[in-house]
C-alpha cells in the first residue's frame, strides 16, 4: 500500500538532479513512491534518472517523448501516482532528511484536504525563510476564507505546489491536475481552484523544502515567449473566478493580482527578447481590456501611482491585429 506519491518533474537539470535524488533517498520508506518524470531532457538527466530507478527505493521513471512543460509533467505524475497522499518537488530542489514523515504526520493528524508549508529559498549561498501568508497555524479551515483580503498577500499568492501535501480525494474530484501545456504560472489557476473548491485546509510551520532560486535554465530567468503563459494562466483565474458564486467578493483579488503581475513583467521588460517584449505589451493590453472594467478601475485606484499609471497607459494602447490575451 502506497501512502505517499512524490511527483518530481525533471528537464535538463543534470547539474542539480543528483542532489535532488540524494534528498529523496533520505526520505524513502516502504510506503513512499517517487514518480520521476523526465520531460524529454536533452542533457544527461535521462541517464541519471535511469540509474535512480534501479538504486532509489520506490522510484518509478517516466519519460516524455516530447517536451510538454512543467504542468504537463506534473499531470503525468498525478496520473501514475498510487498514493493516498500526493506531493510535488521540482528536479532542481531538495529536501531535509525525514521531511516527508513529518509532512504525512501533519496531514493525517489534521485530517484535511490539503496542508501548506513554509520553505527555504536558496539563491547561491544565501538562504531566506518564506512563510505561507496565513496567520493561523495547525487549525483546519475553509480554503475560501483564505483568499481575501484583496489588498494583502494571501494563501493564493503562495502558489508553490511543492510547499504542501494533498489528499487523493482532490484527484478524484478533478481539483489537483494542472492546466495542460502551461509553461509558467502553472501554479496560479491550480491554487485558486483548490481554495475555491476544496473543503478544508491548514497551514503548518514545517520546514523541509529547499527551493533553488536563480537557476539559469529556469523559465523565471529566461525572457522568451514561454514566459507569456502567465497571461493565459491569469486569464483562466479571472474567468473561473467570475463564474464563482462569490464572484463579487473574489474578483477584486483576482484582478488586482493579475494587474500586479503584469506590472512586474513590464517593470523588467528589458530582460525579454525584443519581439517578446512587444508581444508582452500587446497581450497585456488586450488582457486589461478583457477584465471586468469596473473591477479593474477599482483595482487601479487601489494601487500605487507608478503601477496604476503604467497600466492605465497600457490599457489605452491600440490593439494590434491578431493579438489575443
Amino acid at each position: 500500500m502506497v501512502k505517499l506519491s512524490v511527483i518530481v518533474p525533471f528537464y535538463n537539470v543534470q547539474q542539480y538532479a543528483p542532489d535532488t535524488l540524494r534528498s529523496l533517498r533520505a526520505n524513502a520508506g516502504p510506503d513512499v513512491e517517487f514518480i520521476l518524470v523526465d520531460d524529454c531532457s536533452r542533457d544527461e538527466t535521462p541517464d541519471i534518472l535511469a540509474r535512480a530507478e534501479r538504486e532509489l527505493p520506490g522510484a518509478v521513471h517516466v519519460r516524455h517523448e516530447r517536451n510538454g512543460g512543467l504542468a504537463t509533467a506534473r499531470n503525468t505524475g498525478i496520473d501514475a501516482a498510487r498514493g493516498e497522499y500526493l506531493t510535488f518537488l521540482d528536479g532542481d530542489d531538495w529536501l531535509a532528511p525525514g521531511y516527508y514523515e513529518q509532512l504525512l504526520a501533519a496531514i493525517e493528524g489534521l485530517g484535511c484536504d490539503f496542508v501548506r508549508t513554509d520553505h527555504v529559498q536558496c539563491t547561491a549561498r544565501a538562504r531566506a525563510l518564506h512563510r505561507v501568508p496565513h496567520g493561523r497555524r495547525g487549525v483546519v479551515l475553509n480554503p475560501r476564507d483564505a483568499i481575501l483580503p484583496a489588498d494583502r498577500s494571501t494563501s493564493v499568492d503562495y502558489a508553490y505546489a511543492w510547499a504542501g501535501i494533498y489528499h487523493r480525494r482532490l484527484v478524484d474530484r478533478g481539483l489537483l491536475h494542472f492546466t495542460d501545456g502551461l509553461r509558467t504560472a502553472e501554479d496560479r489557476p491550480w491554487i485558486w481552484r483548490l481554495h475555491r473548491e476544496a473543503e478544508s485546509f491548514a497551514t503548518v510551520g514545517l520546514l523541509g523544502v529547499f527551493y533553488r532560486r536563480g537557476v539559469a535554465s529556469s523559465l523565471t530567468q529566461i525572457g522568451d515567449v514561454r514566459q507569456l503563459d502567465f497571461i493565459r494562466a491569469f486569464d483562466q483565474v479571472v474567468r473561473e473566478t467570475a463564474e464563482d458564486r462569490d464572484a463579487h467578493k473574489l474578483l477584486p483579488k483576482a484582478v488586482r493580482t493579475y494587474c500586479a503581475i503584469i506590472s512586474h513583467h513590464l517593470g523588467s521588460i528589458e530582460r525579454f527578447e525584443a519581439p517578446v517584449a512587444r508581444k508582452l505589451k500587446s497581450m497585456s493590453a488586450v488582457a486589461l481590456r478583457s477584465m471586468p472594467q469596473d473591477v479593474l478601475d477599482d483595482a487601479l485606484d487601489s494601487m500605487d501611482v507608478q503601477r496604476a499609471t503604467r497600466l492605465r497607459r497600457l490599457r489605452r494602447r491600440p490593439a494590434a491585429a491578431g493579438v489575443t490575451a
